[in-house]
Parts: structure tokens; sequence; C-alpha cells
């Protein structure tokens, strides 16, 4: 179970793979994201929490045979009305997938290539 004042006295304790994504998914709270978030010079908004957790709840539907294709696709539907792919690449500028999963503790869909999937630099 996570215990959050474990994280607050030794954060080194949850372990990120080499590209920063957490190595263990029951890790993640939203703290933990916040703090993501931080190191990538993001302010996370009430829209970037909505991503995120929708993130959250694809991978939970979708489980880890979950594609770049099929979420991107997702995501681009479920925010057609505030400007589909546009929107989400303003709220992640390093990628809705790459930076939206790492914030979500989540892993990269399979069939994403690039970790840098959609980055903007």
């Amino acid at each position: 179970m996570y215990d959050i004042n474990k994280f607050i006295a030794n954060p080194g304790l949850f372990k990120h793979d080499a590209e920063g994504f957490l190595a263990e998914l029951p890790h993640w709270s939203p703290r933990v994201a916040g703090q993501l978030a931080e190191e990538e010079g993001l302010l996370l908004t009430d829209a970037h929490w909505d991503v995120i957790y929708r993130l959250r709840e694809k991978y939970r539907t979708m489980g880890p045979e979950w594609t770049a294709r099929e979420v991107t696709r997702a995501l681009e539907e479920d925010f057609a009305t505030l400007g589909g792919r546009r929107h989400l690449y303003e709220l992640f500028p390093g990628g809705p997938l790459a930076q939206g999963c790492k914030l979500a503790g989540l892993p990269l869909p399979q069939g994403t290539r690039d970790p840098s999937f959609g980055s903007v630099h």
C-alpha cells in the first residue's frame, strides 16, 4: 500500500527508469505527479489533471496491451471540443503520451518508438 509519509521521508524509495517513468505503478499519487511536473517545468492545472486521470483510466481499462495509436485517437476524441491534438500539445509540450504518461505514472503505450513522441522541442 502506498504511504505518502514514506515518500516524503525518503523520495528515493520510489524508483524511476532511465527516462524518468515510475518503475512500479502502485507508487503513483497526485503529489508524485506534481513533483514530476515541477521537474519538467510544468504547473499542473485542472486541464492537465483531466488528461492525466483519463490516461490512468484508459490504462486501467486497456491494460498493458494499450497501443499508442489507440490512446492518441481516444485522447483526441475526448478533447476534440477543446482543440484536440493542439490542446493536448499545449498542455504537454513534451508530448501528450510521453509527458502525460510520465506524470500519470504509467508506462508508454506499445508502438511509441520514441519516448519524446509528439514533442514540439
